[in-house]
């Protein structure tokens, strides 16, 4: 009689676990992030000199749905953009959170780059990346943020622009430099901008070493019309198991001289 209710017993929790809704996946789901690098032009349409077009920026990334959003060339209060904070009213127009990180003084204001976030986001920090003493070598930066996600699990999201002098020098410093600031980092990091280098230069050989870029055979990204260059890049750290769902490059042609890149991780 023992023997015959252990064995209704095993039986019953056997039947239990098997339609546990958690082993059948009905519990689980993977989680994923929509992530989107665009170099903004200081919202300048380059078919239009002079004109800002916040809502052409603000149009392109609202149809790609993005959860987090990398940012460069944003104008602060510069006079040839209205002065007015272009980073916050985008904030305002997609209904997300943003952090803006200077990089220089520029025309009675500031220029740099910006982070745009679905959910919230803390620790915000600016380093400033290295570069010689060239006279056309601008200060360029890493902003970094700690991005609260839904489900209680926290990362990082770095938005940069590296230098664009025709010689690397300063994109190999930069490069080395970023990979050594986030080299002890705990939590993941994604991390996207315009890094001013093609995927077989020795700049993107360097990110490669601690980072995974999104795309193999990188679509190009610049200029807008016959695009020949794929400088626009995003990418996680090694260590961390995110899975590249889709990458793709945006085909809009009016907004910026760059075509956007959107990445679709999960895990």
């Amino acid at each position: 009689m023992k023997l015959i209710k252990i064995i209704f017993l095993l039986f019953s929790l056997s039947i239990a676990i098997a339609c546990s809704p958690t082993l059948l996946g009905l519990a689980s789901k993977t989680t994923t992030l929509r992530v989107l690098s665009y170099n903004i032009h200081h919202c300048n349409p380059p078919s239009k000199e002079g004109l800002i077009d916040v809502d052409a920026i603000a149009k392109v990334i609202r149809l790609q749905s993005p959860d987090l959003v990398a940012l460069q060339e944003v104008d602060v209060n510069t006079k040839r953009s209205g002065n007015f904070n272009q980073a916050s009213l985008l904030a305002e127009k997609l209904k997300m959170n943003f952090y803006f990180a200077k990089a220089i003084d520029h025309d009675g204001g500031d220029y740099g780059v910006a982070i745009l976030s679905k959910y919230p986001i803390t620790d915000p920090q600016t380093f400033l990346l290295p570069k010689n003493n060239d006279a056309k070598a601008e200060q360029r930066i890493l902003a970094l943020v700690t991005v609260n996600l839904p489900d209680g699990n926290k990362i990082k999201f770095a938005s940069t622009h590296l230098d664009a002098q025709k010689a690397d020098a300063n994109r190999l410093m930069q490069v080395a430099e970023i990979n050594r600031l986030t080299k002890k980092e705990q939590l993941p990091i994604i991390i996207a901008g315009d890094l001013n280098a093609v995927p077989t230069s020795e700049v993107i050989k360097t990110f490669d070493q601690q980072f995974t870029r999104t795309c193999k055979d990188c679509a190009f990204t610049i200029p807008v019309i016959n695009p020949k260059k794929a400088i626009d890049h995003i990418g996680f750290k090694k260590e961390y198991p995110f899975k590249v769902i889709s990458h793709s490059v945006i085909d809009e042609r009016y907004a910026s001289d760059h075509l956007p890149v959107l990445a679709v991780l999960g895990w």
